[in-house]
């Protein structure tokens, strides 16, 4: 029996499981709105509204527990690459340090003054092929 064991299992392995939340955060944060499965966005929701919680306290402790949760790898550089990104070419780093950026900035100023809910799950359509419930999971537009 599976008593207060509140993780969705997703048919996936833990390691799976965790990757897989880190790149639904990821695009999460990053368009704002996504479409997947109910089963994955009541578990995405769960993180998404402790991210933003964690993002609220803006130290250097919440930042780094963030980048662990979203699996953030911070790639280095070549020279190369290095003097292109001094140059405003952007497109030397990799995509998750602007994931972070924009978490800590635009997102947690956008929630400051609220105490939780800031996610919202909008029942869509059923996929085609193996007729799967289907959502849109959205930030609050406040």
């Amino acid at each position: 029996m599976r008593h207060r064991k509140d993780t969705f299992k997703l048919g996936r392995d833990s390691s799976h499981r965790r990757c897989l939340v880190a790149n639904l955060l990821k695009s999460l944060v990053v368009n704002e709105r996504i479409e997947t499965t109910v089963a994955k966005a009541k578990e995405l929701r769960r993180h998404a509204e402790r991210l933003i919680t964690i993002a609220k306290k803006q130290s250097l402790a919440s930042k780094r527990h963030a980048i662990g949760k979203l699996m953030v790898r911070y790639n280095t550089l070549t020279p190369k690459e290095q003097r292109a990104a001094k140059g405003g070419k952007t497109f030397a780093y990799n995509e998750d340090r602007k994931v972070i950026t924009k978490l800590f900035g635009q997102l947690a100023e956008r929630f400051s003054s609220r105490n939780g809910g800031y996610t919202r799950i909008i029942k869509h359509r059923r996929r085609v092929g193996d007729n799967a419930p289907l959502c849109y999971i959205e930030y609050l537009p406040e």
